[in-house]
């Protein structure tokens, strides 16, 4: 069974979308110190900023994805974005390149490396 790849702009959102969960669950879990004034707005403060950081990831995203190359995936001719040397279609999985020395070679995410020490 092969490895699940996912597009770099999916793992991207992804996490910024984590990081909303975790906000609002720290916010939540500051309820449970109602007792304690100092306490509950430090989770609240906590919370508000995983929120941000999102808002900042999202934005980031956003402004990189304006920059990707925009490619017709070969698989299931849908249009897709590509970040770096390698990556995978956003729809259907298939592992995607830019780079002629690449191609037929097995699919790794190390080849976006700036480290040129990769064993052809």
């Amino acid at each position: 069974m092969g490895v699940k790849y996912s597009s770099k702009i999916n793992k991207i959102r992804t996490f910024a979308l984590s990081l909303i969960f975790i906000g609002f669950f720290v916010m939540y879990a500051g309820i449970f110190f109602r007792t304690s004034p100092i306490v509950m707005t430090l989770f609240m403060i906590l919370g508000l900023l995983f929120i941000i950081a999102s808002t900042v990831v999202y934005f980031w995203i956003g402004m990189l994805s304006t920059k990707t190359v925009q490619v017709v995936c070969p698989s299931c001719n849908k249009v897709t974005k590509m970040l770096g040397r390698v990556d995978v279609c956003m729809y259907c999985n298939e592992p995607l390149t830019l780079d002629p020395t690449l191609e037929g070679k097995e699919f790794d995410e190390k080849y976006n490396r700036k480290t040129r020490n990769i064993k052809s």
